[in-house]
């Protein structure tokens, strides 16, 4: 009996920002749908704009595998996993341990299939485009908490906005110019009513 697509259905129990006070709770299957959409907008931004060449697909698929290590691990907060470079390292360990394990219940064919997506390589150009998706969704996050009067994140809005423009991508900057300014409208707004 294969349980890997079992495990992935768990994503859905899995809840983001624990140690925040939300007015809508996040889970990480919905948080890896919004990282693979931001991703794939990145790639086309830095493809069709900019005349880049990054491997769209290969960035989709690492997104919507990214977090496979929190069905085992559970969603590890930013202060507490980033706190020091040895307890990074050591979570970083584990979160590997979780996603073998996860993978092993795969049929081999599969697994030789599927494992590039499940670890990739993080130093990769393509791993890049995840991280700063991941990020975006994170700052969307903050913006939606905001409008629903959740001051709680009005700091890490901030922090994370930062942390977007020190990464120095045009695909980024480009995405906070075009597209950043429709989240702060509403339904009948976006449709223009």
């Amino acid at each position: 009996m294969e349980k890997f697509y079992a495990y992935m259905d768990r994503m859905k129990f899995i809840k983001r920002w624990q140690l925040m006070r939300c007015t809508r709770e996040e889970n990480i299957m919905e948080h890896s749908h919004s990282v693979a959409v931001l991703a794939h907008a990145l790639c086309l931004i830095e493809n069709g704009v900019f005349g880049g060449n990054v491997d769209a697909e290969k960035v989709v698929l690492f997104a919507l595998y990214h977090e496979v290590s929190e069905v085992m691990t559970g969603d590890m907060p930013t202060p507490i996993k980033y706190y020091s470079n040895a307890i990074h390292g050591e979570y970083e360990k584990l979160e590997n341990l979780a996603v073998e394990k996860i993978a092993a219940d795969l049929p081999p064919e599969l697994k030789e299939l599927l494992l590039p997506a499940l670890l990739p390589d993080k130093d990769s150009a393509e791993y890049r485009f995840v991280k700063a998706a991941d990020k975006l969704s994170a700052y969307l996050k903050c913006l939606e908490e905001l409008r629903s009067g959740n001051r709680e994140f009005a700091q890490v809005e901030k922090t994370i906005a930062r942390q977007l423009k020190e990464r120095g991508m045009r695909s980024v900057d480009y995405f906070f110019e075009h597209f950043i300014p429709a989240f702060s409208l509403s339904l009948d707004e976006l449709e223009g009513l």
